[in-house]
């Protein structure tokens, strides 16, 4: 994914974001009102962890009112005179275990929250916040997320969405699981993560659909998409069930796109064997008529932007984003910075799939995106292991990310990479890292010291020489087996 955001300022409001002896005896404090990212400083907020997120939501996509009640289940982490939430939309009341409280807004999407009584470090609360508004007449920065589409509106975007349509601790750090009802008027349709709990008739005419996400998932990774849709359903060959969608209003792209899309089932479980069993309880995609061309890989169920298929299928964007699914959405960033634990891997599976399918081995691939960008080139003054906000997803992250994976792979060889690919998802199942922690991880796993090809592919400005990725190159390619049922009998057979 390569859209972003980049709000400025507030740096000095985060300086300090945990309370010093002498405040702490002083009584309860205000919640940071920010996470602590250095590449985005007002993003999240201190004082407290979410456990989960309740969205009922009403949404009229002929004049794009969006009107809900989001109910916050959270968990002090120093005493509380006051808290705040992400979000831009405009409030009409907010409740803390059921008493009103104060509210005000900073900044440009600041809501900052003051409890009837303050709450103390361990204790658990509830917010409750009613709100209305029309997202797409919201802007921040002259920015926006959301997303008008002919028969709707979409909500996706990285590294923010949440903030045009529910409040939130709007940092990957703090993750929790979430129920979405969404209501809609009746040939409307909403999409959204995890499992359809249930699709029913409500009064007056409007349809009432109830999505869960019973996984850990960051605030960026849930989406809200409204449109008349035509909906399938599958399943894996393990039995995860698969839900996509099309917007009745794409136009010659609408084959392409299903032709693209309709490959998850077999997708996922191909990735099932490189990176260990799926994590989620559900899987799917969706295309809407955005006008869009990125993809964004949220949880269970990808977006897709409509223009990715207006020059044919792209099973390519299919394998990145579902391979996001693993790397980037059951372990989840620490902090921004570490983008290349997403990006990187989800590149390196798209070759992985070239290989599979005899269209180029990884190695051929890595040697020909070195050579097409030549020492003086910009592409290598990106360090993808610490990017920078404005570089965030910059090519470099995916390209060089990915060419930092098949060193990998060349130096520790194929047993040991293809252990650290699966054991690495498995061992953080459903939490956050850091760029180090993979490092370490995969240092444990192959016996091998790491630190300086890490350092070489993720953090120097400068254009690795050519043995760096492998040595003799030609050799590194002679030694890989030419087929990918040689690689599953090297690294263990695929398990369906």
């Amino acid at each position: 994914m390569r859209q972003r955001l980049i709000v400025p300022g507030a740096v000095a409001a985060v300086l300090a974001l945990t309370v010093p002896a002498s405040a702490a005896e002083a009584g309860p404090s205000p919640g940071a009102p920010g996470a602590g990212d250095s590449y985005y400083p007002d993003y999240g907020n201190g004082g407290y962890n979410v456990s989960h997120y309740d969205l009922r939501l009403k949404y009229q996509p002929k004049t794009d009112e969006l009107s809900g009640t989001a109910t916050v289940l959270a968990k002090a982490t120093q005493d509380l005179s006051r808290f705040n939430l992400d979000f831009a939309l405009g409030v009409k009341q907010v409740h803390v275990d059921g008493r009103t409280a104060k509210v005000s807004t900073s900044g440009s999407h600041e809501l900052e929250v003051t409890p009837a009584e303050p709450l103390s470090k361990g204790e658990k609360f509830s917010v409750v916040v009613r709100y209305s508004g029309i997202p797409s007449e919201v802007e921040v920065d002259g920015y926006t997320s959301w997303q008008r589409t002919p028969d709707g509106a979409v909500a996706a975007n990285e590294p923010e969405s949440a903030w045009w349509w529910y409040p939130s601790n709007d940092h990957p750090s703090d993750k929790a699981t979430f129920d979405i009802s969404i209501a809609v008027p009746e040939g409307y349709k909403s999409i959204s993560n995890g499992d359809l709990v249930s699709e029913e008739p409500a009064t007056g005419g409007w349809t009432r659909s109830n999505w869960r996400s019973g996984q850990p998932q960051a605030t960026y990774l849930a989406t809200m998409a409204v449109g008349k849709f035509d909906v399938t359903r599958s399943r894996t060959e393990s039995g995860t069930p698969v839900i996509n969608a099309y917007s009745r209003k794409l136009g010659d792209e609408d084959g392409a796109a299903r032709a693209s899309v309709e490959r998850t089932a077999e997708i996922t479980g191909w990735l099932e064997g490189v990176f260990g069993e799926y994590p989620f309880s559900s899987i799917g995609g969706y295309v809407p008529a955005s006008g869009a061309h990125f993809a964004l890989e949220t949880q269970t169920r990808p977006f897709y932007g409509n223009e990715r298929f207006k020059d044919g299928t792209d099973v390519s964007v299919v394998v990145h984003e579902l391979a996001h699914q693993w790397y980037g959405d059951s372990v989840s960033v620490r902090k921004w910075r570490d983008i290349w634990l997403n990006e990187g891997f989800a590149s390196y599976a798209s070759w992985l799939w070239s290989e599979k399918e005899g269209e180029g081995t990884a190695q051929e691939i890595a040697s020909e995106v070195y050579e097409s960008y030549p020492a003086n080139d910009s592409f290598w003054k990106v360090a993808p292991g610490d990017p920078g906000p404005e570089n965030q997803f910059h090519a470099a992250v995916y390209d060089r990310g990915a060419m930092a994976l098949q060193a990998l792979r060349n130096k520790t060889g194929d047993k040991d990479f293809f252990r650290i690919l699966k054991g690495w998802p498995a061992e953080r199942e459903g939490g956050n890292a850091r760029v180090g922690d993979f490092v370490k991880y995969a240092e444990k796993v192959s016996g091998k010291s790491l630190s300086s090809l890490f350092d070489t592919w993720l953090y120097k400005t400068s254009k690795p020489k050519k043995p760096a990725l492998g040595g003799d190159v030609n050799a590194a390619e002679r030694k890989q087996p030419k087929s990918w049922e040689e690689i599953q009998a090297v690294h263990g057979a695929h398990r369906h």
